[in-house]
């Protein structure tokens, strides 16, 4: 498949190796220098596009490939309040459109892990939830899309909690998260339940980009004959 990838970060350039490992083009490359290239493409030398750009960034170059037919995935964030935006625009174009936080199939099988886990906690009211996330000091945005799904995780699962917050709380309807940002951390993720006898963790730790950019093409291959507002529940049947 010809690749389009919007965003050439460390990101970009660990897919761009991993789609030629796997027999793949890369047609294009657009980043920061070159924004403007983006309109100058020809829709029909692409066949799908991988988006990791900046937040600001992420809804125009989304846009850009709906209109054009162009499927596109997207593991940007920072911009979700305009993502109900860009669900319109694909209906609009019956057009496919893919995000997610994360394309690690691990951390899609720890967002599962972790649902599971607050459907048993429902019944401990003892026990208060609590998210921390570390990543790397080039990270801009904060909490990481990855601990915000976790966190909808709990919401959805927990009856008490209602709402997300970004530094500890003791608020009962809260699930705090705590963000920290340390040099050459590509993500780590650590659920708590803590009680006054006892705490249980589960934890994803991420060895390296790799997991994130093969699951970004793995995404790309199968989207390509497809259509709609997809998921990695929709990639992975569960």
């Amino acid at each position: 498949m010809r690749v389009l990838i919007l965003g050439y970060g460390k990101m970009g350039k660990a897919i761009e190796e991993i789609a030629e490992e796997r027999g793949h083009t890369i047609a294009h490359k657009i980043n920061i220098n070159n924004t403007q290239a983006l309109k100058f493409i020809d829709p029909k030398s692409v066949d799908v596009a991988i988006e990791f750009s900046q937040p600001d960034a992420a809804f125009e170059n989304i846009s850009y490939c709906i209109k054009n037919n162009i499927p596109v995935i997207s593991g940007t964030t920072g911009w979700l309040d305009q993502k109900k935006e860009i669900d319109e625009l694909c209906t609009k174009h019956n057009g496919a459109f893919f995000y997610t936080s994360n394309f690690s199939l691990g951390v899609n099988l720890f967002f599962r892990l972790n649902e599971i886990l607050a459907q048993m906690m429902e019944q401990q009211p003892g026990y208060k939830p609590e998210i921390t996330e570390i990543h790397h000091t080039e990270k801009l945005d904060a909490p990481s899309g990855t601990a915000i799904s976790l966190a909808q995780g709990l919401i959805n699962n927990l009856s008490s909690k209602t709402k997300w917050i970004n530094e500890p709380s003791e608020e009962e309807s809260v699930v705090p998260i705590v963000s920290l940002r340390e040099p050459n951390v590509p993500g780590t993720h650590i659920i708590k339940y803590i009680s006054d006898v006892d705490e249980i963790q589960i934890k994803h730790t991420a060895k390296s980009r790799t997991g994130f950019a093969l699951g970004a093409v793995l995404v790309a291959e199968w989207i390509l004959d497809k259509k709609g507002i997809l998921s990695m529940k929709d990639f992975m049947k569960f």
